[in-house]
């Protein structure tokens, strides 16, 4: 039976215990922070801040790590005013607010004997069946509650959360024998529900899962460098977004994680895992030392395998000078193969076929790593699953080793290990018996091979949850498709308009397959859902097509397009069953005009979304504008002046400003106050098409299209102008800024009527178009489609 969990305590308010607290608020726990007072205090200080026994400088260091969190980039808070939602205070005032608390983490410095002397403390501080936790990295679980009460090893376990937590998906749970199962349940479902985390139970052995294939993966990497020659730089290139990698690859990761704590992870590993095969691979290598030792540390310090030159320049570190240099631009033949193949795997299987020096080195990495997780079962897990989710949710891999073993072909990869005089690992030789020879069996549904039964096993699913990628395998579930779109029956009468092309941008065919849905709808099912999981909700308009036909000056054509995006929005607002959108990741331009058109909308906890068109040069036309301006209306409230509402939506469409999270997209007025947030991003169509079901439970009725908007005119229009002008003297924007911000405010006020009018949606949709085919022919609107193309950054011309 699962226990209730509402408020939470953190003790230690370093980097990783701060973020955990700031990710709590984020989930709207109620949090406290605690930390040791100051052991002493200098003159300097107490004038600053206060005596000692000051409070508040008996709280400087929760303090000092609060502010911290609140600075940190990329955010650890959903929207800044979150960080008051934490309330703070010290091991020695405070420990009551420990007796009160669900669940306490402990998140306090990776050494033993602090962690040991804070748990001993804390079992008499908490209450009997209160749960507690410990965030280490690797450090024995078991070990640490010797000699603690039975009531608190019940109630113990490690919760291993990755840094930083907001956003690395993997939360590990290292549960012990006395464990008890309701308390690895509730962690596990409040992590999968409320923290959007990604469940992987691991054994107490060390480092755990992704840390243990991790530092193997970093510390071969780091010997390529150091043996065979290899540049830092030259190993990023190889090992970042080329094999499915973050872009930060190897060495401006560890530059991220610090290389201090690099070096206490692998210390741990060389110090705990004497059996493993790969042990002196885990020693600590001189450059790392010396480099720790002149508090070189990584980006903390502002220098480790990386250090930007006063003048700006990113230089890196040569390790057998420990000087820095340039970076270098390396060329491989198969560097321009590789590049021009979308597809991850397709790309891995070019790279390692490949003889030149990255071929090499990717192969190396590769088979290294899956030789190396393929020998951890079942030391570190009994399954395949864990270790390939560990690897993807705790380092964003895109495949995890044992994918990577089915993308580039067991026997294939077996037989030139074999050529190589490498052993092959006997889970390996395993699956090499069966009729598939692969790790990995997808058909109707996914299964994996499991060891102990030497056959497949099914892939779990967690209660409630949609893959679209199942779904489509199933016979009858896909209604229909377009090479952007599909529409997948989810079941229950709701029916999914799934978007999947590259940045899943929107093109005349994907307007046209969101007019056929809805009649789909209107005649087979009870609602939709508009959504997919793929990296991103959608980008917007497709604006190589835009650019094209603006510089060839096929106006009608634009024209068209645009009156086709305004009836399919508007067809989607009015639809007679509730459509529901599924935002998350980047929801930009076009998709969040989809968006703002919707019946309701379930928006994942992490959605970017903006009407950004004016960054390339454009203006919101498929109702965006309208949207904006019937919302600030909304927001006035009866009775009440329209126009600094109306300045608020304008100055966040005009800016191009982005919502860093949900619930500030909210803020920004791109979402209702009705509009559902999902934590977890893998629930989230189950989420929308939950949603959609409550709405036609409750009898879902189309809304009445609003009969009389105000339009402003030519007085609020002259307001608007006048700030930007002011903005314009000041140098803040340019000249074609002002020029484009007065053609957005020409609609935002209806236009330049001279006294304030009642309209209807339509003369929006009409000044809307009327603008975007203006600024189409633009050579400086152009200019910014063409510079967004090919750099991915705003030109401002």
């Amino acid at each position: 039976m699962k226990k209730r969990i509402e408020r939470v305590g953190v003790v230690g308010a370093g980097v990783m215990g701060a973020a955990i607290a700031a990710h709590l608020v984020n989930a709207r726990f109620s949090v406290c922070l605690l930390d040791i007072p100051p052991s002493n205090s200098t003159p300097e200080m107490e004038a600053a801040e206060g005596s000692a026994s000051d409070l508040q400088s008996r709280q400087r260091l929760v303090l000092q790590g609060l502010r911290r969190a609140e600075r940190s980039k990329p955010p650890a808070f959903f929207l800044p005013e979150y960080s008051r939602r934490i309330q703070v205070g010290n091991l020695q005032d405070h420990r009551s607010w420990l007796g009160e608390a669900d669940w306490i983490i402990e998140a306090v410095s990776e050494d033993f004997d602090v962690k040991a002397r804070l748990l001993n403390d804390l079992d008499r501080i908490r209450r009997p069946g209160s749960i507690v936790s410990s965030n280490t990295s690797g450090i024995s679980v078991n070990r640490l509650a010797e000699g603690l009460s039975d009531d608190f090893r019940q109630h113990w376990l490690g919760t291993h959360f990755f840094n930083p937590p907001r956003y690395l998906k993997l939360l590990e749970l290292i549960p012990t024998p006395q464990t008890l199962e309701s308390v690895v349940e509730t962690v596990s479902h409040l992590g999968h529900y409320r923290l959007g985390k990604g469940i992987v139970v691991a054994k107490d052995t060390p480092n755990f899962v992704a840390n243990r294939v991790g530092a193997f993966a970093l510390q071969q990497l780091l010997r390529m460098v150091l043996e065979e020659g290899y540049g830092i730089d030259e190993v990023d290139l190889l090992t970042g977004k080329l094999i499915g990698r973050p872009k930060s690859a190897t060495f401006r990761t560890l530059d991220m994680v610090g290389l201090d704590t690099f070096a206490r992870v692998t210390s741990n590993l060389f110090e705990n895992a004497p059996g493993d095969e790969h042990h002196q691979l885990f020693k600590i290598p001189d450059v790392i030392r010396r480099l720790i030792e002149q508090d070189r540390l990584g980006a903390k310090s502002g220098q480790g395998f990386y250090r930007k030159s006063p003048g700006g320049e990113i230089l890196v570190l040569d390790p057998q000078s420990l000087e820095y240099r340039s970076l270098r631009k390396v060329e491989y033949p198969s560097l321009a193969v590789a590049n021009s193949v979308p597809e991850t795997a397709k790309r891995l299987r070019a790279l390692i076929e490949s003889d030149d020096r990255a071929g090499q080195l990717v192969w190396k990495t590769l088979s290294g790593e899956m030789v190396y997780a393929a020998n951890r079962i079942p030391e570190i897990s009994d399954d395949i699953v864990t270790i390939d989710n560990a690897m993807k949710w705790g380092f964003n891999w895109e495949l995890g080793p044992f994918e990577t073993w089915d993308a580039l072909g067991v026997e294939a990869v077996a037989a030139r290990l074999e050529s190589e005089g490498r052993g092959i690992p006997e889970l390996a030789r395993m699956v090499l018996e069966t009729p598939g020879k692969r790790f990995y069996r997808r058909r109707a549904t996914v299964s994996y091979f499991d060891r102990p039964s030497r056959d497949y096993v099914p892939l779990g699913v967690p209660e409630d949850m949609v893959l679209l990628s199942s779904l489509k395998e199933q016979k009858g579930r896909v209604v229909r498709k377009s090479p952007r779109t599909s529409l997948i029956d989810l079941g229950d009468g709701v029916l999914c308009l799934e978007f999947h092309a590259k940045m899943n941008t929107i093109g005349d065919d994907t307007l046209q397959m969101i007019r056929e849905a809805l009649q789909v709808v209107r005649s087979d099912f009870a609602g939709m859902v508009i959504g997919n999981q793929g990296a991103n909700f959608s980008a917007g308009a497709d604006l190589v097509e835009i650019l094209r036909k603006a510089r060839e000056r096929r106006w009608k054509e634009i024209d068209s397009m645009i009156r086709l995006f305004q009836a399919a929005n508007m067809e989607i607002k009015y639809s007679p069953c509730p459509v529901v959108v599924a935002p998350f990741g980047l929801t930009l331009g076009g998709g969040c005009e989809i968006a703002l058109h919707a019946s309701a909308v379930q928006a994942s906890a992490e959605t970017y979304m903006g009407l950004v068109e004016l960054g390339v040069g454009l203006i919101p036309a498929a109702g965006g504008t309208k949207e904006m301006v019937l919302r600030s209306l909304e927001r006035s409230g009866p009775g009440q002046e329209l126009f600094p509402c109306l300045r608020t939506s304008f100055e966040t469409v005009a800016k191009a400003k982005v919502s860093g999270s949900g619930p500030e997209a909210r803020s920004l007025g791109f979402l209702r106050p009705g509009d559902g947030i999902t934590m977890n991003p893998d629930r989230l169509i189950a989420d929308a098409k939950r949603r959609v079901r409550t709405l036609v439970r409750q009898g879902y009725r189309k809304p009445d299209p609003p009969l009389a908007v105000p339009a402003l005119g030519r007085s609020a229009l002259s307001t608007l102008k006048i700030g930007m002008h002011q903005l314009l003297r000041g140098a803040y924007i340019s000249p074609y800024d002002y020029h484009m911000g007065s053609k957005l405010a020409h609609i935002f006020c209806g236009g330049d009527c001279g006294s304030p009018r009642n309209v209807n949606e339509q003369h929006f949709l009409d000044l809307e178009r009327e603008a975007f085919l203006s600024v189409c022919g633009e050579r400086k609107s152009q200019d910014r489609i063409q510079h967004m193309l090919q750099r991915g950054k705003p030109l401002r011309n």
